[in-house]
């Protein structure tokens, strides 16, 4: 392995570094991105780092090649090996050493990896610091050491964290747990068994090409082996994970995909109902009920942009009880540490449940029924997609439609909203359409998508 400035600059991404493998990450691009984080870190004046991956089938390869460039850095590194990145974090907090690395491209294709990373303990780095962090990079201006390489389990210390908040009540549960081959599956059996209740676990086997379906529990087409399951057996809930277990999808007892904006009323009207602090974080993408249910119980409810890193940072600094985004990511910060872990988000709607003698579907009644589309993806290269959302909100602000941009353009209207967004983890635009009636739903889809097209095909001529 050696240092290389052949980096395709476009897998330095919004949250994190991710690209396909080996075309865009390999071991000479993993060693040089450890060089630069190590050396980095030197020029911050730290000394130590965490390093963790997922099972993904390259994620051993490229572990080991960015561990070998922070050493040569000259910086100190604590393996912890094969772990989800949720694990990872809880790592970081019990050493004491909030700067790291996970190794892992979340809920991306197989054929995918990437970097999530932290200089401090502000968290996940985003944003700007992503793009400092490649010019750094590529000007490969690097220190030179030898730093000494240690390991560290967590594992103990995460089942018993995960043990200690959960109350479980008195009406036992079945549960369906999908692992989806990812790196859940060499943990949830322990974990789940702690805990007096039922559950079967659904492709539990650690396998990173994911044979049984996308490593994705938000979309709702990879779970249906999962609602087959909950209905053949009667269970209570599904509960399903990605890649690196940091999201949480959710079926109910009838076989409903559960949207996690749904699943955050769930949660918020049992939380608001006993804090004082009724702060309540969701993402720009999240539906206008959830919005509705906060402010009727008498909390705030706080818009962020999307995304781990953001959503994570903001509902700490905005000192939230809890925060969370329609991908799945959710964090709790009343009896828990506010990181993302798909299985404890499980663990605490099943704890829920174990305390009422509501079924899931009945703990969702009384939201009012609005017609969503699930999130569109537009195939549009990195090149142009954020064009593409620049000429959008062009056209927004020229028919004086009402203008959310804090993470590309959002209108809400007064019976309906429109999202269109470029994707941080893809060559792609994110699109989402709510509305009180389908024949407004049709029609705000038949405006954007059609405008969406226009400027997708100029671009492309």
């Amino acid at each position: 392995m050696k240092l290389t400035k052949e980096i395709n600059p476009y897998i330095f991404r919004g949250y994190d570094i991710r690209g396909k493998y080996p075309q865009d990450l390999n071991e000479d691009v993993a060693y040089t991105v450890g060089r630069s984080f190590g050396s980095r870190l030197v020029d911050l004046g730290q000394k130590n780092c965490v390093v963790s991956r997922d099972n993904r089938l390259s994620s051993e390869e490229l572990a080991s090649a960015l561990i070998k460039g922070i050493l040569d850095s000259g910086v100190d590194v604590i393996n912890l090996g094969l772990t989800t990145t949720p694990m990872y974090y809880y790592a970081c907090i019990k050493l004491n050493v909030p700067r790291g690395v996970m190794v892992t491209a979340s809920h991306n294709p197989k054929d995918e990896n990437g970097f999530k990373f932290a200089f401090d303990e502000t968290g996940n780095a985003c944003g700007k610091t992503i793009q400092d962090f490649l010019k750094y990079t590529l000007n490969q201006n690097f220190h030179e050491g030898t730093g000494t390489l240690s390991t560290y389990s967590i594992d103990e210390e995460y089942f018993k964290l995960m043990k200690e908040s959960i109350t479980l009540g008195p009406r036992p549960r079945k549960v369906i747990l999908d692992c989806g081959n990812g790196t859940t599956s060499l943990f949830v059996k322990q974990i789940f068994e702690q805990f007096p209740f039922n559950c079967e676990i659904l492709f539990g086997e650690s396998d990173g090409n994911f044979p049984n379906h996308h490593p994705d529990p938000s979309i709702e087409s990879n779970l249906t082996s999962l609602k087959e399951k909950v209905l053949e057996t009667k269970a209570d809930v599904g509960l399903a994970f990605d890649g690196d277990g940091d999201r949480l999808g959710v079926i109910d007892e009838k076989g409903n995909f559960i949207s996690m904006d749904q699943y955050m009323i769930v949660m918020v009207r049992d939380l608001l109902s006993k804090s004082t602090n009724k702060r309540v974080l969701y993402d720009i993408k999240c539906s206008k009920t959830l919005v509705d249910e906060i402010k009727r119980l008498g909390g705030t409810p706080l818009c962020s942009q999307t995304g781990n890193s953001y959503t994570k940072r903001n509902t700490r600094e905005w000192d939230c009880i809890m925060g969370g985004e329609l991908s799945g990511h959710i964090y709790f910060r009343d009896k828990f540490p506010g990181f993302d872990s798909g299985i404890y988000a499980g663990l605490r709607l099943v704890e829920l449940l174990s305390n009422t003698d509501k079924t899931m579907s009945e703990l969702l009644e009384g939201i009012p029924k609005m017609y969503a589309t699930p999130e569109i993806k537009k195939a549009v290269s990195d090149e142009i997609k954020f064009q593409i959302v620049d000429e959008i909100k062009k056209y927004v602000q020229e028919k004086g439609y009402p203008l959310n941009d804090i993470d590309g353009v959002r209108c809400d209207f007064e019976k309906g909203w429109v999202l269109v967004r470029a994707s941080n983890t893809g060559p792609n635009l994110t699109i989402r359409f709510e509305a009180e009636s389908e024949e407004l739903l049709h029609t705000l889809q038949d405006e954007f998508l059609t405008l969406i097209d226009q400027l997708v095909a100029a671009k492309n001529k």
